[in-house]
């Protein structure tokens, strides 16, 4: 199930009138958990042709508070006045509630308090209702999990995190799952959702480049250096991932995919949702960049 319009009757052919005032932006503030479910909430609700006042009317919560949870601005939101909205914009709650606790955390808010929400909620009859993502969408979660966890992990040294990650992925895409099937390629659809949720979450070097360095101390060639030799292994794989960092997009998503994690070509391009030469090409060319890179830091390089 997807977040379905609620359109107002109009002749055929106009779009649904909106009377009232504009919604504002979400507030600059607003979190990278917060954002991932608040985004999709207010593209169904701009979708729906309706306004602040007639979500007020349905859900019984004062037009302020409508308005304020639909830009995130204000205090977080409860989850009995969002899972409201959800109802009434016919928006799946299961991925919504996961997204919202995370969120929830990011905003300083304590265990308790998310636990109390959802209670709250079930007393008022408003507890998340039993949806199923589509069957096409849990074959692609099956498909991608293990793929999206590999490429998350080079990222984001906190192995829990990673696993956040993938899941808000997914979950992200459940709500956006006809939008997905509608694009040119739902493999490249997803793929972008799962870079913005690891990059966003990615610590960057001085000129905003992703920071792999720390991913150096995990290699496999670090564990079997003797002792002795760590220390030079550990300055050689700080050059390596700095300068994989540093490479172009999808050059950098190949070289991890390919490279530290050891997916056969095919597999990344169905992963990235790009034909086969395209991922050729880039791994061609990240490796002349890589070894330009790294040439000239070497002993007996230009330098």
């Amino acid at each position: 199930m997807t977040p379905r319009s609620v359109l107002s009757e109009q002749p055929e052919g106009e779009p649904p009138s909106r009377p009232g005032r504009k919604l504002g932006p979400v507030a600059p503030e607003v979190g990278v958990a917060h954002r991932a479910w608040l985004e999709p909430v207010r593209d169904c609700f701009l979708a729906s042709g309706m306004t602040v006042g007639d979500l007020s009317e349905r859900t019984n919560y004062a037009k302020s508070k409508i308005s304020e949870l639909l830009r995130g601005t204000g205090l977080y939101p409860r989850w009995e006045i969002t899972c409201s909205v959800l109802v009434v914009l016919g928006i799946p709650t299961p991925p919504v509630l996961r997204l919202w606790a995370t969120a929830a955390v990011e905003a300083n808010k304590k265990r308790d308090w998310i636990d109390a929400q959802k209670a709250v909620a079930r007393k008022a009859a408003a507890d998340p209702r039993p949806d199923l993502p589509p069957v096409d969408h849990r074959g692609f979660t099956q498909l991608n999990g293990r793929r999206y966890t590999l490429y998350a992990r080079v990222f984001l040294a906190d192995a829990e995190q990673a696993e956040q990650v993938v899941t808000e992925t997914f979950d992200i895409l459940w709500l956006r799952w006809d939008e997905a099937l509608a694009s040119p390629d739902i493999r490249r659809y997803g793929w972008r959702v799962l870079r913005q949720s690891v990059m966003a979450r990615t610590p960057c070097t001085g000129d905003g480049r992703p920071d792999l360095r720390a991913a150096g101390f995990g290699t496999e060639v670090l564990s079997r250096t003797p002792p002795g030799g760590q220390l030079a292994q550990i300055e050689e794989s700080m050059r390596l991932f700095h300068a994989v960092g540093a490479l172009p997009d999808q050059q950098l998503d190949v070289a991890v995919l390919k490279h530290l994690r050891g997916l056969p070509d095919d597999v990344v391009a169905e992963v990235l949702g790009v034909p086969l030469a395209s991922v050729l090409h880039a791994d061609r060319y990240a490796r002349r960049r890589l070894a330009h890179i790294l040439d000239q830091h070497h002993p007996g390089g230009t330098q």
